[in-house]
């Protein structure tokens, strides 16, 4: 079983960067790729990024592109999503999700789930 606990979100100004952390239990976590989705109200959840297990390959959303960065450090046990020029758009409840060893932009393609944090962007 991996529990994944993301941290970082908060309310920022538009304009402004976060940096959210997504922190896993399991030893084997260098073995997990990691995805970000969110979901904002009213809309269906959608895809962010993903990272490969040793970090050497991302993907990224269209609408993440040039403005997110995924990465990890596997010592930590812990993934990073770095937001730079936030955008109302991005207001979302952002979760990161874990798969055994396959990078995937399906979220059903994850088996586990953190509980989410809430990121506000304001106008």
């Amino acid at each position: 079983q991996v529990q994944l606990v993301e941290s970082g979100g908060g309310l920022v100004q538009a304009g402004g960067s976060l940096r959210l952390s997504c922190a896993a239990s399991v030893r084997t976590f260098s073995s997990y790729a990691v995805g970000w989705f969110r979901q904002a109200p009213g809309r269906e959840r959608e895809f962010v990024a993903d990272i490969s297990t040793g970090g050497t390959f991302t993907q990224y959303a269209d609408s993440a592109k040039g403005r997110f960065t995924n990465s990890r450090d596997n010592a930590k046990n812990t993934v990073f999503l770095q937001i730079q020029s936030l955008k109302p758009e991005d207001t979302a409840v952002y979760y990161c999700a874990a798969n055994w060893r396959a990078i995937a932009t399906a979220g059903s393609a994850y088996d586990y789930w953190g509980q989410g944090t809430q990121v506000t962007v304001s106008s």
